[in-house]
């Protein structure tokens, strides 16, 4: 087994609470719906086998509620931190970051964020103002968990209050992921976020992404670090791995997985449009690196690529992108329980990884 030399890495699983849970690609199966039964077997499975965190999605037309979620996982896990996905168009920033304080005491201190830019249900914003909006909650939501009163009239937030007496354990916020690639993304990732998420691509179009988000960082006097999105498919064999991934597609009609994709409320977003031009870009097996595997974005939204080898070949591609700057990854895999059980088994146990521990930047506006 390849020895891991890369830097200490975040290593996270991914608890499928939107209905995004199969056996076979396109074919719901009643055993693996978005129940808390289900979704909280995934949970126990990687805080079982020592992840550090695990990502608990948010979708409005799709699967359970994750702050609920949250809230019931947080007396059955030991140590994993929840990364939990707040939708920045369905929430009052108030009533949030009581919310927020209150299950990072339930947690013992182990709530991480990922802020979602996303619509009103049932109304649709433009990208930039949407995103604007978003940089006003991060600011005014960060305020208020660090324990600091806020005076701020912007677009869309207009705000003089004093913080909730309940608090986060440490008496800060917790740490703010993000993703998105739009230039109206990418300043407002800037300007807020203290990880920056990316979905699967070939690494030399991670490291644009990179320098780019880096530099628009330091002209806000900021710093971000990296995190990486994506599926994983590991066996025994390279063969053994390749056939998994076919399978998972065998019994896929196309317009089912059309229709799929288009159900997401992110379908028509910049980091959607991107996973669709790496398919195209793939062989026809859909390959655009040898180890890079397009097809899971043909019956998904969002992070449409997975990493698929033997335990060497996975643990290589993980240790190249940590070289490149990823230091947090979230993984997952179908059906989620099986392959986290194999990833923790297989490459898990030769990693060098932690949560992922530092100051935030306060956000700018």
């Amino acid at each position: 087994m390849t020895k891991w030399t890369a830097p200490q890495v975040e290593m996270a699983w991914f608890s499928a609470l939107c209905d995004d849970d199969y056996e076979f690609l396109g074919q719901p199966d009643p055993a693996l719906r978005s129940t808390f039964e289900h979704c909280r077997n995934i949970v126990l499975t990687a805080d079982r086998y020592g992840f550090d965190n695990v990502l608990l999605p948010s979708g409005y037309q799709l699967g359970i509620d994750n702050t609920a979620f949250a809230a019931g996982m947080a007396p059955l896990t030991q140590q994993i931190r929840m990364l939990l996905a707040i939708r920045c168009g369905e929430l009052v920033v108030p009533q949030v970051a009581r919310q927020l304080a209150t299950l990072d005491q339930m947690l013992g201190g182990r709530l991480t964020i990922n802020i979602i830019s996303s619509d009103v249900p049932g109304e649709k914003l433009d990208s930039e103002p949407r995103y604007r909006r978003s940089t006003e909650i991060m600011y005014v939501l960060r305020r208020l968990l660090d324990r600091e009163g806020v005076d701020f009239r912007g677009d869309f937030i207009d705000l003089t209050l004093e913080p909730p007496r309940i608090a986060t354990v440490s008496g800060n916020s917790p740490l703010f992921y993000f993703g998105g690639l739009s230039p109206a993304a990418r300043e407002c990732a800037a300007a807020g976020a203290d990880v920056f998420l990316m979905w699967p691509d070939v690494t030399a179009s991670m490291l644009e992404v990179k320098a780019d988000m880096d530099r628009r960082a330091a002209e806000k006097g900021r710093s971000l670090r990296y995190g990486w999105r994506s599926h994983v498919i590991v066996r025994e064999t390279e063969d053994q791995a390749r056939a998994a991934a076919s399978r998972l597609l065998s019994k896929l009609d196309v317009d089912a997985g059309t229709a799929i994709r288009q159900k997401s409320l992110d379908s028509a977003s910049s980091g959607v449009a991107r996973q669709t031009e790496l398919r195209e870009a793939a062989d026809d097996e859909g390959y655009v690196e040898r180890h890079l595997w397009t097809g899971v974005g043909r019956a998904r939204s969002g992070a449409g690529a997975a990493i698929v080898g033997d335990p060497d070949q996975v643990l290589a591609k993980l240790h190249e992108l940590a070289e490149a700057g990823i230091e947090a990854f979230i993984l997952s895999g179908y059906p989620h329980a099986a392959e986290c059980d194999l990833f923790a088994r297989h490459v898990l146990p030769h990693m060098n990884h932690g949560r992922l521990e530092f100051e935030p930047h306060p956000v700018t506006v």
